[in-house]
């Protein structure tokens, strides 16, 4: 709608076949309201009726009546009511949205078939059953997802999907720079040489061009062409490099045949339109640009071209001016007509050649009225220059089946059929990217020559297994990666900082990778898997080659938290984590025999990785063990364990037992009350609070929990601790530690004591 105000004039108008009485401005808030709300057809009538009770034509009205009337789909009309307000004032190129509007809907439509509410597709194809989909192409699987050609300088993101690196580049936002990916890259200059040569081509082209060498560009471009002759993207590659070299002529060759191979780009249109202003050809670049607006409605700068020119063809200058002519008995008769066509029903339907409001046939009485300014803006309002103004649009939209320019979708199986004739659009998205469209079947052969050397860690040396490519475009086993980034944040090849990569864990899989992988080395991926396999179940074993970490005493049920910073222990982490298992030894190192003869078995609860590689592992103690032999794994310590168990009693000894239990628990509750506030405070921050009794002391097969919690609180030497820990008799254990409790409470500082520990 136009946004110029209707002033409401002194004396209330009457409208024929409305409410008489009724205000100018509500009739007026009426009209508008039924245009937001779809209703164009009652929205035109209101206004043109409106028209009819004023004394002097007015040229807010005509564009609203011109606005409705286009959406409406009444063209002809439409074009009349601007006509009628070009009368009155000159219009401006943002006034005549609705209008482009409409004719570049009417253009789809009769041009493509583009249904009104989705303009960017061509209509599809009734579906019957579906065909199983059948394994991508060689070609295909090596495409780029946003541009849909074959990779050009693959980058792999870090979502792990690899695209063009002129993709990334022209993307909405910019991820971190990252470079080619090396192997990928490789493989696609082996499968698809020429394809690659004419990549290399277009991108330099492109880059002169952004230069402004368009004369260099030009050349790059005909080399390219030289191979691959019909590729839509050089062509309009070429067609953009004449346009700057103001050779339209040959511009417009390029882009017509892009057109032709590609009706339902936008962009080729464009280039077109381009082209033809050049040439000064104005009706054929209304024409194209329409084309670019019917496929893109949103395009605001295509609608806005559109609009300038559509005022240029439609409304010359010597039509868009205003004359003050005195009214005359032309206008007169022509608004008592105007009056008599408003008063009939409010949904009038557009007017048929044959109808009385056809054009005048007297040339004499169209001279007559265009001599004053009411009566030539009532002639094009009552539509008596409806046969002019048809021809005009059907001199833009050629072959209109009806005179609102509509065109109805077939409604039987026949015509559907038909669109996939000879002629036709094919079926796609309408401002997808131009497609490839080679003479030669370069690089499409029905498979590619890939063998295990194209995808050969550089690291292991063996098929890449779960593939993962670095910021600077290398490609590593995620293990082997993973255990090289343990011991130095750089690249093993090129040796440039990961730190972020580190930092982020984003170690996504290397999707287009695994994908060739698995299709044409399923093999040797086969017996590469089945090796991890088994390196996995072996490194699963909970009593054989169990992994040690030798550091402090552990007991089991209280928390263990550690802080994991050597690369060999990263490693044995990551590894209990990846296993499923989460579980791992801890014994004290011993002097001669390497690690001690008792530990206890931890279980992760949580990995806290921060961005130097180092983590936090919250622990807990779950199980004892004794060492049965050990060796060494990957730098770490493994070793051979079975498990301990205290051993049972009944009737008289579990009495025994259990009025010792009771009374060692006491006896430890007092001993803990007994410490300074800050001493309890360090205690509990570190080991939390201190269990509960239980109710059954042998219910644990290692003992009550709050026995392991007292020893790792008592202030014991290492030894002593190592002792009880490998007791199976939970008697001894409460005898010892009441043993320890005596002293403690009568000989010792504990002040002193936890201050130094």
């Amino acid at each position: 709608m136009s946004p110029e105000p209707v002033p409401p004039p002194p004396p209330p108008p009457q409208c024929p076949g409305c409410d008489c009485g009724e205000p100018f401005a509500k009739r007026l808030e009426k009209g508008d309201e039924a245009f937001r709300a779809g209703e164009y057809e009652m929205a035109a009538e209101l206004f043109r009726s409106m028209l009819a009770g004023l004394a002097q034509p007015d040229r807010g009205l005509c564009l609203r009546l011109g606005d409705a009337l286009a959406r409406a789909g009444r063209l002809p009309e439409a074009l009349g009511a601007f006509r009628g307000a070009a009368r009155l004032g000159a219009l401006r190129p943002e006034e005549l949205g609705e209008l482009a509007g409409g004719l570049a809907r009417a253009l789809g439509q009769r041009e493509w078939r583009l249904p009104a509410a989705g303009p960017g597709r061509a209509p599809e194809e009734p579906r019957g059953e579906q065909p199983a989909s059948a394994p991508a192409a060689p070609r295909d699987l090596l495409g780029c997802p946003r541009c849909q050609r074959l990779l050009h300088k693959p980058v792999t993101l870090p979502c792990g999907l690899t695209v063009c690196k002129r993709c990334v580049e022209s993307g909405p936002v910019r991820p971190q720079a990252r470079r080619v990916n090396v192997v990928l890259s490789g493989l696609l200059e082996k499968c698809f040489p020429t394809e690659c040569r004419v990549r290399r081509l277009a991108g330099q082209a492109r880059s002169l061009q952004r230069q402004q060498q368009p004369e260099a560009a030009l050349l790059r471009c005909d080399q390219a062409l030289d191979l691959v002759p019909r590729d839509n993207s050089l062509l309009l590659l070429r067609a953009e490099l004449y346009l700057t070299m103001k050779n339209y002529e040959q511009a417009l060759q390029d882009a017509n045949a892009v057109c032709q191979n590609e009706p339902l780009l936008t962009k080729g249109h464009h280039v077109k339109a381009q082209a033809l202003s050049g040439l000064g050809r104005s009706k054929e670049v209304l024409k194209e640009f329409l084309y670019c607006l019917a496929l893109n409605p949103e395009c605001n700068s295509v609608k806005k071209e559109a609009q300038k020119v559509m005022c240029e063809v439609l409304f010359p200058a010597s039509e868009n001016v205003h004359q003050n002519l005195t009214p005359s008995i032309q206008s007169r008769i022509l608004n008592s007509r105007l009056k008599a066509q408003c008063a009939s029903d409010i949904n009038t339907q557009p007017l048929e050649e044959g109808d009385n409001a056809g054009s005048s046939k007297n040339p004499s009485e169209k001279s007559d009225v265009f001599r004053n300014t009411n009566s030539s803006v009532l002639y094009f309002i009552l539509g008596l220059h409806f046969e002019e103004d048809k021809e005009v649009l059907e001199s833009i939209l050629p072959g209109a089946p009806s005179t609102s320019l509509k065109r109805q979708f077939p409604n039987d199986m026949e015509d559907v059929h038909d669109l996939n004739g000879p002629g036709k659009i094919p079926k796609k998205e309408a401002d997808s990217s131009p497609q490839r469209n080679m003479t030669s079947n370069v690089g499409e052969g029905p498979e590619l020559s890939i063998d295990v050397t194209d995808f050969e860690c550089a690291l292991c040396m063996r098929l890449l297994f779960e593939p993962v490519t670095t910021p600077c475009g290398h490609t590593f086993c995620l293990k082997c990666l993973e255990r090289c980034l343990d011991h130095a944040p750089h690249c093993p090849l090129c040796k440039e900082k990961l730190s972020e990569l580190l930092a982020s864990r984003n170690f996504n899989i290397t999707s287009l990778a695994e994908e060739l992988i698995f299709r044409y080395l399923s093999d040797e991926l086969s017996d590469r898997k089945r090796i991890y396999d088994e390196e996995m179940t072996e490194l699963s074993n909970l009593t054989r080659d169990v992994p040690i970490f030798v550091c402090a005493m552990a007991f089991p049920t209280v928390p263990c938290p550690l802080h994991v910073f050597e690369p060999r222990y990263r490693l044995m982490i990551r590894r209990c984590m990846e296993t499923g298992t989460k579980r791992f030894g801890m014994c004290l190192s011993a002097e001669h025999a390497g690690i001690s003869e008792y530990g206890c078995m931890l279980e992760i609860k949580d990995v806290r990785t921060f961005p130097d590689g180092s983590s936090v592992v919250d622990a807990i103690g779950i199980s004892r063990f004794r060492v049965l032999s050990h060796r060494h794994r990957d730098g770490y310590n493994t070793a051979d364990i079975e498990y301990l168990e205290d051993e049972k009693v009944e009737g008289t000894e579990y009495e025994e037992l259990t009025s010792l239990h009771d009374s060692v628990y006491q006896q430890s509750v007092s001993w803990f009350t007994s410490l300074q506030d800050h001493m309890k405070e360090q205690i509990l921050s570190h080991f939390g609070l201190m269990p509960d009794r239980e109710s059954e002391p042998q219910s644990n097969p290692s003992g009550p929990a709050w026995s392991w919690w007292i020893l790792a609180v008592l202030p014991l030497e290492r030894k002593a601790q190592l002792a009880i820990l490998g007791m199976i008799s939970l008697k001894e254990r409460l005898l010892a530690i009441r043993r320890i409790l005596v002293i403690i409470t009568r000989f010792w500082k504990p002040l002193y004591f936890y201050e130094e520990r």
